[in-house]
């Protein structure tokens, strides 16, 4: 659609290779699994995927390698919408991998080697600099090089989001430009130089740690989402119950759907947004892998009766 307003998603791209077992071995154990997946992931194309799902225009900036990995990963960002022309194929270098193993119960552990992303830079940036200008909303994970980050936070023309993840420290200039930070527990815990925080009271402390003029949207799996707007006011967003099958991608589920909500449905604030957001997360554990069962715009609508925002007071 014409002058239809575009999120770009900077970021790494990934071969998903996933076990299930009866539960996670523990060290120097060897498990037998009962089941074997393979797909693609990676958290920028996660969130990619999860937009173009939701019905958002959506181009994807990043790097694959010149395999056949690479070839899926363009080929399935494509088959879903998601504009790849900002895609570079690195030659001599394997598309980035994940090692997953999710057990019994839907929770995981993850491995990432990140080939080819790693060669995204400041330059591969620069070759981008039009979209990621024009974009309505820029969206960004840490599983690529902090100076292509950097770089694409200057360029933004729109709202900048960071899902600071895998856990990582922001640069100063980096974290002065965010306009929405979207940590989990741990993220937070490392940011704010704290110990993980489980009450909600704990989490709005942390965030006020961090000293940042942002507001700060923390991810709380099966708890939902916590907001904490820029004068510290901190509001609750419930999970949707959901029996999970895999809990891998829901985060990069979450972040995918906040920028949806942001961009796509007008006068939407950061709550609401993050209200669509937990219900497109919580649906999305319902199959295999981070994006066997991405949500679309309209079960996202269907399942948010009943959600409200809860403001934080103590013993929460």
């Amino acid at each position: 659609m014409l002058n239809e307003p575009m999120i770009a998603v900077v970021g790494s791209a990934n071969l998903d290779r996933l076990v299930v077992t009866d539960r996670l071995p523990r060290p120097g154990e060897t498990l037998t699994a009962r089941e074997y997946w393979e797909g693609v992931g990676g958290k920028g194309t996660n969130q990619a995927m999860t937009v173009a799902t939701l019905g958002a225009s959506v181009a994807f900036v990043g790097c694959v390698g010149d395999d056949a990995a690479g070839d899926l990963v363009r080929q399935r960002l494509a088959g879903r919408g998601v504009d790849v022309s900002g895609m570079i194929v690195v030659g001599g270098t394997p598309t980035g991998t994940a090692l997953i193993t999710v057990d019994g119960q839907g929770e995981n552990v993850i491995v990432v080697s990140p080939g080819a992303n790693a060669a995204l830079d400041p330059v591969c940036i620069d070759r981008q600099r039009g979209v990621i200008g024009a974009a309505a909303l820029t969206l960004m994970q840490c599983e690529v090089g902090m100076p292509a980050l950097e770089r694409a936070a200057e360029l933004a023309g729109g709202l900048l989001v960071v899902n600071p993840a895998p856990a990582c420290p922001l640069p100063e200039a980096l974290a002065r430009r965010v306009d929405i930070l979207v940590p989990n527990r741990t993220e937070l815990a490392l940011l704010a130089g704290t110990p993980v925080p489980r009450r909600l009271d704990d989490v709005t402390g942390a965030v006020g740690r961090l000293g940042l003029a942002a507001t700060v949207v923390v991810t709380l799996g099966a708890q939902g989402a916590l907001v904490v707007e820029p004068d510290g006011q901190a509001t609750h967003v419930p999970a949707l119950p959901v029996q999970a099958m895999d809990t891998t991608g829901a985060g990069d589920c979450f972040c995918g759907a906040l920028a949806t909500a942001l961009v796509a449905r007008p006068g939407e604030t950061v709550i609401e947004a993050a209200r669509w957001a937990v219900v497109a997360a919580a649906l999305s554990t319902r199959g295999r892998g981070a994006q066997g069962a991405l949500p679309v715009s309209a079960e996202v609508s269907d399942a948010m009766a009943g959600l409200r925002e809860l403001p934080v007071g103590t013993g929460g």
